[in-house]
């Protein structure tokens, strides 16, 4: 079946009207206020992220009229059985439009000091989940000829940050994955495209020790004065899972305020 949906504006309200969406890591710092602009642009959202507070947190901010398309899935990424158990739920009841792999775990120490254990972890959370949630959503959406997957890479590829090298490792793996499945899937109408986003101020900014001379030297880096909101990276996923990207493929849309420009 190929669905020919009207074409729609990028952004703003009915943009993803109808479109069933599954978001890993949907409720930390950069996915709360993008799980509730893409329910205000009319999607329905399947919300995968194990931290049952910051669930509930994103539950409470989410409007009354929308909390009917908000599907809350606290399920552990490591816990692959009860990960495909569950996809295969939401993928049972109808296909999947849009994909958006954005959960990762951050831990920051010196390379020689990470177990082979804690490096095998952060390649299983961030990128063998995406690469199941891929696996679950890519059926359905070859048979609507439809589909789009973003994956959430990171300015740390620049090669600017150093003890994160199994981050910077896994985040490599998902763009490289993004060009394969471009070139793959777009045969099907599938488009899949990354987004990298710049030095925002979340949870992960925390583990620094210096967080005035950490805005500073963000801030000097960046060409655009300001830091960056969790609505820059909504406003780059709700285009990019638009209509209007479909002539769009394996790209990493840097959205960093200038500091990356190749």
């Amino acid at each position: 079946m190929n669905r020919e949906a009207p074409m729609q504006a990028a952004s703003g309200r009915g943009a993803l009207a109808g479109r069933r969406v599954l978001y890993t890591g949907a409720s930390g710092g950069l996915g709360h206020q993008t799980t509730l602009d893409l329910l205000a642009a009319g999607a329905e959202v399947f919300a995968l992220d194990r931290d049952h507070s910051k669930n509930q947190s994103l539950l409470a901010h989410t409007p009354k009229d929308a909390a009917n398309r908000l599907h809350l899935l606290e399920l552990d990424l490591t816990d692959q059985p009860a990960l495909e158990v569950g996809l295969a739920e939401i993928t049972a009841q109808a296909p999947l439009d849009v994909l958006i792999n954005n959960a990762a775990i951050y831990p920051s120490k010196p390379f020689e000091a990470f177990t082979m254990e804690e490096l095998r972890l952060v390649h299983q959370v961030n990128v063998e989940a995406a690469l199941i949630c891929t696996r679950a959503a890519l059926p359905g959406m070859r048979d609507l000829g439809w589909g789009r997957i973003i994956n959430v890479t990171s300015i740390t590829l620049t090669g600017g940050w150093e003890n994160l090298a199994p981050y910077v490792q896994s985040k490599g793996s998902l763009l490289g994955l993004t060009r394969a499945w471009a070139r793959e899937f777009g045969k099907w109408g599938i488009t899949c495209n990354a987004i990298a986003p710049g030095a925002f101020p979340t949870d992960a900014e925390k583990i620094h020790p210096d967080p005035e001379g950490y805005r500073k030297f963000v801030l000097d880096h960046q060409a655009v004065k300001r830091r960056g909101t969790p609505h820059d990276i909504a406003a780059a996923i709700l285009f990019l899972a638009s209509d209007g990207a479909g002539f769009i493929t394996g790209q990493n849309l840097a959205v960093d305020g200038g500091w990356n420009m190749t």
